[in-house]
């Protein structure tokens, strides 16, 4: 059968590349972003009393109408927004296909998404299957800063959506309060759709605050947030999420959701709709990373690395030119051969693969993984 890839440059990801490479050398793997610890026993406990509870068919399309009223009461509490669950809230397979199918909704051949770079790697794949156009910005090493005059210059009569990440992966940059001030000035009187990654939003450190677009109306109005039960409570493997936006925008979302996956597991709604209860679960979280982040730091202090601690996710950013000119993806495969620890290199993320010598190392571990991967670093 012949048939045109409509992804012909798209093989292999990087995380699995890496990940395999690690499982193969037996080496410490903080290449991939997954805890390295299990989540609580009483969320399992709460999904197995739902199943024994008989709540094992469908869901209601958007999802079961207490989660979402839990999940709305959060964001409107924490945020200062306005969400209705019944109309402005769907419950996802995770924030990956909340993010597909954002964009499978809204984007048609043609139309131009803004897209900065380094970026999570779903992004771009999801616009060129839609037949849509990638406008790359290349955020620039070691800051990562967004250069909002670069973005107002890179918007056309074409330009249908923006997409963000706060806190960033891979940079473990977040945005802040002057960045979403420019961002609604620039986004005020067009019809550009924003969708704002946000799956770390319980992960920000040092005393700052997560700058979610649902606290600026002039971004609210205009934005879907995705979210990530998976990222939040330690369970990467339920791939579970969900969306927020605005009435019009979540109805047309809801067309092509409803072919697309139509509903997600169900007795994990009912049971995180109860773990939610605990504000507690959310709102630890940043202490809890923030403290791995500092073990981590302290670990690899008499190494050779250079860092900015990182100021949000669970990712850091190692440079380390001081040590090799060699090409990111080369240093990182010959850390997981000879010295036996996996990072992801980053320039696969960037703009014509630009290398800046910089590697991204997940510590959600335990702490003594943290430690041993600290020694190994301490001696390249």
């Amino acid at each position: 059968m012949k048939h045109t890839s409509k992804l012909p440059n798209v093989g292999t990801t990087i995380f699995s590349i890496m990940s395999k490479l690690a499982h193969e050398e037996g080496a410490l793997n903080l290449a991939q972003g997954f805890p390295g610890f299990g989540s609580d026993p009483k969320l399992h406990n709460l999904v197995s009393q739902a199943m024994a509870k008989g709540y094992n068919q469908y869901a209601p399309m958007p999802g079961i109408f207490r989660l979402r009223e839990k999940i709305t009461e959060k964001t409107n509490s924490l945020y200062g927004s306005e969400y209705a669950p019944g109309s402005d809230i769907t419950i996802t397979a995770g924030a990956t296909q909340a993010i597909f199918t954002i964009v499978s909704t809204f984007i048609r051949p043609g139309d131009e998404v803004i897209v900065l770079k380094p970026a999570y790697d779903c992004y771009e794949p999801a616009v060129i299957v839609n037949g849509g156009k990638v406008v790359p910005i290349q955020l620039k090493a070691p800051s990562y800063k967004v250069d909002w005059s670069e973005v107002a210059h890179a918007i056309t009569p074409k330009t249908k959506m923006f997409i963000i990440n706060t806190p960033h992966n891979p940079t473990g940059t977040i945005l802040e309060k002057s960045d979403m001030i420019a961002l609604e000035r620039i986004l005020k009187n067009t019809d550009i759709i924003l969708l704002s990654d946000e799956v770390y939003e319980h992960m920000v450190f040092d005393g700052k605050q997560h700058e979610s677009v649902a606290r600026y109306p002039g971004l609210r109005e205009r934005s879907f947030i995705t979210a990530s039960f998976g990222k939040t409570f330690h369970t990467t493997g339920w791939k579970l999420g969900y969306t927020l936006a605005p009435k019009e925008l979540m109805q047309e979302f809801q067309k092509v959701h409803q072919f697309n996956v139509f509903s997600v597991h169900h007795p994990s709604q009912h049971a995180l709709s109860q773990y939610l209860e605990n504000e507690k679960k959310y709102m630890q979280l940043s202490k809890f990373f923030e403290q791995k982040r500092d073990v981590f730091l302290e670990a690899i202090k008499g190494s050779r690395f250079t860092y900015t601690p990182s100021a949000g996710t669970y990712f850091q950013m190692l440079g380390y030119s001081a040590i090799t000119d060699e090409s990111d993806v080369n240093f990182a495969k010959k850390l997981t051969k000879q010295y036996k620890i996996a990072a992801i290199p980053t320039s696969v993320f960037n703009l014509h693969q630009e290398d800046y010598k910089m590697l991204r190392f997940c510590y959600a571990k335990d702490d003594d993984v943290l430690k041993r991967a600290g020694e190994i670093l301490c001696a390249v």
